[in-house]
């Protein structure tokens, strides 16, 4: 399909500038006056007027959407059109690819589309548990009350995210650290004494031997050194997209002595935040269940409610599958179980959710407090290493001396 760049003014009498991908060119011109804008020029897309958006890893986060809920419901209950809320939405939001992608919902309502088939059309923007919502908020009359709902989730969302960030920050700036240090002290501080260790007349510590032929290695063949980096890191990569590398990190990442906590807490806290804001919406349990399954990032505890999915179609309970894998912490069997006796499911999981979001808390402070004294002892032992390796031939040297 053919893509249009356009220049219009809106009915603001602001000047617009994007790009639309319709089958001929009249059709841009359509679509725009639907809109109640005035083209002022049309024309194919080329390299110069094309939209080209570069980004990092998801562009779009949570507190983007959570924000974004926020501020439509202030809109719409203020009595604004929803066109003209997403009009002005898009034109306020900081956020690049989102603006651009509620303008083209904007575009798709002026055609005669419902919202949620609108925000459908942009997949790797709105995440299909707030298509579902709003569809069911549309059906039943209560999108105001869907997108409030949303707008919790994604703030309970992005807290989430914000604290497994800072559990995992920490020891990544240390380690970066440690390598600048290993660094500089092979490539600056090591040189100066190789000369010096040439010239004692002594046999040097295999320590020093060993430290040298590395500091040597590292100024006269750097390139190397980057390319087993690169391949080393290319090779992870690959395996992490592996479904064996899959596998093995989602196991390591459970079980791991320090973090193996914090992955099953979070891993609980998303199941039953994301579970409860879809059965509230109205959501068929097998239908939420697989929603939830693709907001699971760890593959263990997705195919865990993948199978819990297929048992539920199968007229099983769901609190029986969650109970009989211990999986998930017993906990979340309990409650389900409690809540689906006592036609309180969506109470239970979002108390559930409300409880284990200050484990996760709670988890990531032990986990700091644990992770800190162990990098300590480990940047000790870097420098120790390095300096002993300066010092011990000189200690050797005054040994033999004070032996004469």
């Amino acid at each position: 399909m053919p893509e249009y760049a356009y220049k219009a003014i809106d009915q603001f009498g602001k000047e617009k500038k994007g790009t639309m991908k319709v089958d001929t060119i009249e059709a841009v011109y359509d679509t725009l006056r639907v809109n109640g804008m005035t083209p002022i020029e049309v024309g194919e897309a080329t390299l110069f007027n094309r939209e080209i958006n570069i980004s990092i890893g998801n562009p779009i986060k949570p507190r983007d959407l959570s924000v974004f809920c926020r501020q439509f419901i202030s809109m719409i209950g203020a009595g604004i059109t929803i066109i003209d809320a997403l009009d002005m939405l898009s034109e306020q939001t900081e956020n690049k690819v989102l603006s651009k992608a509620l303008g083209g919902v904007k575009m798709e309502i002026g055609k005669g589309e419902t919202l949620s088939n609108a925000m459908a059309g942009f997949p790797k923007v709105f995440p299909d548990i707030m298509v579902k919502m709003i569809a069911a908020g549309e059906a039943s009359g209560k999108l105001e009350i869907a997108f409030d709902r949303m707008g919790a989730h994604f703030e309970k969302s992005a807290k989430l995210k914000a604290i497994l960030k800072k559990a995992a920050v920490y020891p990544i700036m240390i380690g970066l650290l440690a390598v600048i240090v290993i660094i500089v002290m092979l490539t600056f501080v090591i040189p100066r004494y190789s000369t010096m260790f040439a010239d004692l007349d002594t046999e040097l510590p295999a320590l020093t031997v060993m430290v040298v032929n590395a500091s040597n290695f590292l100024i006269k063949k750097w390139y190397v050194a980057i390319a087993v980096v690169a391949a080393v890191v290319g090779g992870f990569m690959f395996f992490k997209k592996s479904q064996t590398g899959k596998v093995v990190l989602s196991t390591i990442s459970r079980k791991a002595p320090i973090f193996g906590k914090l992955t099953v807490k979070s891993a609980a806290s998303n199941f039953s935040r994301t579970l409860s804001t879809l059965i509230y919406s109205g959501l068929p349990m097998v239908e939420a269940l697989a929603i939830t399954a693709g907001t699971m990032s760890n593959l263990q505890f997705r195919n865990k409610v993948e199978e819990a999915r297929e048992e539920v179609m199968r007229g099983i309970p769901l609190s029986e599958p969650l109970l009989r894998d211990k999986l998930f912490p017993p906990m979340i069997g309990h409650m389900t179980r409690i809540g689906e006796e006592t036609g309180q499911l969506e109470d239970m999981l979002t108390k559930m959710a409300d409880y284990y979001d200050e484990e996760v808390e709670m988890a990531t402070q032990t986990v700091l407090a644990a992770m800190e004294p162990m990098i300590i002892m480990l940047l000790a032992g870097i420098v120790c290493v390095l300096l002993g390796s300066v010092l011990a031939p000189m200690l050797t040297l005054y040994n033999s001396l004070d032996s004469l």
